[in-house]
């Protein structure tokens, strides 16, 4: 399904596409994704417990605002092309928060998620002399715009129903991350903190691991 304009007029800006699909992306889709060297990424959930609350939304951007939104059924244990761009390693996946995104990947689709970049931890590395660490603050002071935060907390597993509103949310909150991923880079190198960033990425699996497997605070006394 395609999104015409006329519905997209509550989006800060209309984006250069916006696609939605049920299940998985097809063919044509999954190409061109193959072919970014990075893609903003997020989804949406019924909660934030893994293997309670379903995946319901995945959400994909690429560095020229074209975005992609793929409903996931109830019960899906898998999707293919999906799986083929999240497990590319040649494909940087840009997340806000990613310990979660990842984890609702492997719990609900089987996805492996490789070569990742979290704009929370690297706020919380780069912008050391802000206490704010959330998307909303960090787009609105590195990219300039103000995220409506309204559908946040709504209902994401009546795919077939969902609003106009939760649409252009879910859509709003992945298609900045790439533009942020850039300026927080910047930030990382210019204060020497670039590989320190790094490591905590590459460490980001094996903690989504370890909450799937319920393992909490293994690192204290």
């Amino acid at each position: 399904m395609v999104l015409k304009s006329s519905t997209m007029k509550n989006f800060t800006k209309k984006p250069a596409s916006f696609k939605v699909f049920k299940g998985d992306i097809d063919e044509s889709s999954t190409q061109y994704l193959s072919s970014q060297s990075s893609l903003g990424v997020d989804t949406e959930a019924m909660g934030l417990i893994h293997g309670r609350d379903r995946l319901c939304l995945v959400q994909v951007c690429d560095h020229k605002d074209n975005v992609i939104c793929i409903k996931i059924n109830k019960g899906q244990k898998s999707s293919p092309n999906l799986k083929k761009i999240m497990e590319n390693p040649a494909i940087e996946k840009v997340f806000h928060f990613a310990r979660f995104d990842v984890s609702a990947f492997k719990s609900n689709l089987n996805i492996q998620v490789n070569s990742i970049f979290c704009t929370k931890i690297a706020s919380k590395i780069g912008r050391s002399y802000s206490p704010k660490h959330g998307l909303k603050e960090v787009i609105l002071e590195l990219v300039g715009v103000e995220l409506d935060k309204q559908s946040q907390s709504s209902d994401w597993g009546n795919i077939d129903n969902l609003s106009e509103k939760q649409l252009e949310y879910a859509a709003n909150d992945v298609r900045y991350l790439i533009q942020a991923k850039s300026k927080l880079k910047e930030i990382l190198i210019r204060e020497d903190r670039w590989e320190i960033a790094n490591k905590c990425f590459e460490c980001i699996p094996v903690i989504c691991e370890l909450d799937l497997l319920r393992f909490q605070n293994i690192f204290d006394h």
